[in-house]
């Protein structure tokens, strides 16, 4: 077996590395300037090592009846490890991904090809631009998974961004969009406040441990214009090898508080990660 060796190229906005897994023969962990991105299995697409991807993975295998096709449209790209896991669970899925570093794209293009036929188109555009351009109910499921960084960028967390994402999901289409914070979540707060002046149902699926805020970490967004059936994608995480927990209704309305809604003249990126809470190796 040839050994596999760690790529590492500088790319739009840092430096990438993909790092082989020794345990895998045909996986490998993209980082950029330190912090983890995407982990990829270019054997298995439906391992989902990451927590907050395994929880995605939930979402959408709870979004229609199993093996059905979906239309999806992915804000960040890294190593493409969502899109890959629809289009190996939903055969016939069409699906979108738009990524802004097109330097980070020529790189996995070139060493983790997609699959002949997988229905994945790439686009190197500005997530906030192709949402809005987009049109209107034209997708099932809009997950929001970009960061600058470890941040996630101003313009994306904004009610002006909110309408925009409301307006191209379809009757019953899910937004999902992974986010990072911790106590006493100001930044998390008003991420809920804001969603909830546009979708009148919301979800939040988290760690325990974060919840309780005892430290950083990711929490998954979730909001639809129709109910969100929690019972089986609560089931999911939490008997997930990483459980998390799912909060909607009640406890989050309680979580919310008196935060405020965002909006593009006030918005401002999520908080930078305090040293360690994503490190690896």
């Amino acid at each position: 077996m040839n050994e596999q060796l760690p790529v590492i190229r500088e790319v739009d906005r840092g430096t990438a590395k993909l790092m082989p897994d020794i345990d895998r023969d045909r996986a490998w962990l993209l980082t950029v300037d330190g912090a983890p991105q995407s982990y990829v299995d270019l054997d298995a697409p439906t391992h989902l090592e990451f927590e907050y991807a395994r929880r995605l993975g939930h979402v959408v295998d709870c979004a229609a009846d199993e093996g059905a096709p979906l239309d999806v449209l992915h804000l960040g790209g890294g190593a493409l490890t969502l899109p890959r896991y629809v289009a190996a669970t939903r055969p016939g899925s069409r699906q979108d991904v738009v990524e802004a570093d097109r330097g980070l794209l020529a790189l996995v293009a070139e060493q983790l090809p997609l699959p002949a036929g997988s229905g994945i188109e790439v686009h190197g555009a500005d997530a906030r631009a192709w949402v809005e351009a987009a049109p209107a109910d034209s997708v099932d499921i809009l997950i929001g998974d970009v960061f600058g960084g470890s941040r996630v960028p101003a313009h994306l967390t904004s009610v002006e961004y909110a309408r925009a994402a409301e307006r191209v999901l379809r009757s019953g289409g899910i937004y999902a969009a992974n986010l990072a914070d911790g106590a006493p979540f100001a930044f998390l707060r008003s991420q809920l406040a804001t969603f909830a002046a546009v979708f009148t149902e919301l979800a939040l699926i988290a760690e325990p441990s974060v919840l309780r805020g005892r430290r950083f970490g990711n929490a998954l967004l979730l909001a639809s214009q129709t109910p969100i059936d929690t019972a089986p994608l609560a089931r999911r995480t939490s008997a997930d090898a990483f459980p998390a927990r799912l909060e909607h209704g009640s406890l989050l309305t309680r979580l919310i508080g008196d935060a405020r809604v965002v909006r593009d003249a006030d918005a401002v990126a999520s908080p930078e990660p305090p040293d360690g809470a994503f490190s690896i190796g």
